[in-house]
């Protein structure tokens, strides 16, 4: 069993992390938890430097500083290597493989799992996500944007992962989809699922966190659970249009 959110241990511990585009310092020394079971809301404008962080943390983006996941240190762990610890992200933007079947796009997410479970565990995301089942033939550059949205985040589920990374999940979506993009955060949180959400959409992200973390030009300008950040003036203002 999984101990509730707020009394687990530190699942991740990120301590110093930068990182650069060229001479452009994207992240300034982050440092940042997230316990078992936990769900993490990074909330900051466009820039800021979300993105940045979690490819940092998935091995796709260079960078300094400690990563500890799980125990180990994996700071200098390749990307393939993080991932079959666990860490599985739903980059920004989808980024679906357009000409290949639904249902290969999500046999690509399990590439590093036993065979033995692929059938089992895809079952378990045609349930989650049955639009997905009823077109699984089809190529997904057909999809909707929500739909692969879904497909994504769907994928990223077949590592079964420890930790989910989800990027901008809300990102272009009409207000009735970003309501069931939320949802389906929602039942993966009460699945006892550990969390990191990087979203524009603040409001939303910091109503189902248990904590958040502002981030303003690659440095953390404020922490607190995701109630104390929307009750924040600084934030309200900032981010929630209030």
């Amino acid at each position: 069993m999984q101990a509730p959110a707020g009394q687990g241990e530190a699942l991740l511990r990120v301590d110093g992390l930068e990182s650069s585009y060229g001479r452009i310092k994207a992240l300034k020394g982050l440092t940042l938890e997230v316990r078992r079971g936990e769900t993490v809301a990074l909330v900051g404008a466009n820039g800021a430097g979300k993105t940045t962080f979690l490819r940092s943390l998935s091995g796709v983006q260079p960078m300094s500083g400690k990563i500890v996941f799980d125990g180990e240190d994996i700071s200098r762990l390749r990307a393939d290597q993080r991932m079959r610890r666990g860490i599985c992200q739903s980059p920004e933007g989808r980024q679906v493989f357009g000409p290949l079947s639904i249902e290969d796009n999500l046999r690509l997410g399990a590439y590093t799992q036993p065979k033995t479970q692929v059938e089992g565990d895809l079952e378990k995301i045609y349930a989650m996500f049955p639009i997905l089942k009823e077109k699984r033939k089809l190529p997904a550059g057909t999809l909707s944007g929500g739909q692969q949205q879904m497909l994504a985040i769907g994928r990223a589920l077949m590592g079964r992962p420890k930790l989910l990374l989800l990027d901008e999940p809300s990102m272009g979506l009409a207000p009735l989809l970003v309501e069931e993009v939320f949802n389906v955060v929602k039942t993966l949180k009460a699945q006892g699922m550990s969390i990191v959400l990087a979203e524009q959409n603040a409001f939303s992200a910091l109503a189902i966190a248990d904590r958040g973390y502002v981030l303003e030009t690659g440095s953390i300008t404020l922490t607190g659970t995701g109630r104390e950040l929307i009750e924040d003036e600084q934030v309200r203002a900032a981010y929630l249009g209030m």
